[in-house]
């Protein structure tokens, strides 16, 4: 489809879900989200193993190229070495100890981008007001408002190993007929309610190449802008992707900075997550065949963010 700032408008116009859940609602998709579907989603543990999906944050993924983003910073405040020079022994009674900090944009790493992250001109999700996040914070839409949502059925559908890739290529633009000819052919249903987490093979290229530049704002695999109608139709969740932004760069179009954004976030209200890792989750689920799991991602219950640092968890 052509996209451009039209297309734009249309989508968002088509998908909105304002008012779908009340005037009220901040959580968006996850009300597709029911207590059964979690209690559902425990019965797919069947072996107890367990996948961490968070990318260390060692790894210098930040470039530079958006938002003046910087790699997180690890600071030792107090060391070993410090308890056996006897720094620590006075005064007395003394305690030998470690102690660390550290400082980092909250999407510097694997993360949930919030309700409030991005604006569709000067409007949020479910119409809110742009103005509403200031220099204190979200007063709407802010990540804790989902701190205890983020819990259920996931579903990896590996694009990368379906099109028999170690990882797309930069540019490659994931349609919906991808989406759907890979989960027929992992088996899978994609429901109402699901986190959906798609794997590019992008991040393990970098990895692999221990090369991070451009991951972050440079050219990357990632979804096609058709696929907001594909979020929409399937009504899940959340959908996350090991990329940087989960949608393709080059973007679509010269008339908008990530297109897909400005639809699936403010207009539909879904849960973003990106920069996932994915690597075993995804050798395991080719062993085994099965690519549903339980998946909980809390977010850090931080009051007014636009984003959370995340550990996400996928238990089989």
């Amino acid at each position: 489809m052509k996209v451009d700032r039209a297309a734009i408008y249309e989508a968002a116009k088509k998908l909105s879900n304002w008012g779908r859940w009340g005037a009220d609602d901040q959580i968006g998709t996850l009300n597709n989200v029911s207590p059964e579907d979690v209690v559902n989603a425990g019965k797919l543990i069947r072996k107890g193993k367990v996948f961490a999906l968070g990318l260390s944050l060692k790894e210098p993924i930040q470039s530079g190229l958006f938002g003046g983003r910087w790699n997180p910073i690890h600071t030792m405040l107090a060391t070993g070495t410090d308890a056996a020079a006897g720094n620590q022994d006075v005064p007395s009674p003394y305690l030998r100890y470690a102690d660390d900090a550290i400082n980092m944009p909250c999407q510097a790493s694997t993360q949930w981008d919030a309700l409030c992250h991005i604006f569709l001109d000067d409007k949020m999700y479910n119409g809110y007001d742009a103005k509403l996040v200031d220099a204190r914070g979200a007063k709407k839409l802010g990540i804790e408002h989902v701190r205890d949502k983020m819990a259920g059925r996931g579903v990896l559908l590996d694009v990368a190993r379906f099109k028999g890739v170690e990882s797309l290529n930069d540019g490659y633009a994931i349609t919906n007929a991808d989406l759907d000819a890979c989960a027929k052919q992992q088996g899978v249903e994609i429901r109402k309610g699901d986190f959906v987490i798609v794997r590019t093979g992008h991040q393990e290229r970098c990895l692999k190449k221990k090369d991070w530049s451009g991951y972050a704002g440079g050219d990357a695999p990632g979804m096609a802008f058709e696929t907001c109608y594909w979020i929409r139709e399937k009504d899940i969740a959340a959908i996350c992707t090991d990329t940087w932004g989960c949608e393709v760069r080059p973007n679509e179009t010269n008339e908008a900075n990530q297109p897909w954004h400005w639809v699936v976030i403010p207009a539909i209200g879904i849960s973003m997550g990106e920069i996932f890792y994915l690597k075993e989750l995804a050798e395991d689920c080719a062993q085994d065949k099965v690519y549903e799991f339980f998946f909980a991602a809390p977010p850090m219950h931080l009051p007014g963010a636009a984003g959370s640092p995340i550990n996400p968890q996928a238990i089989k």
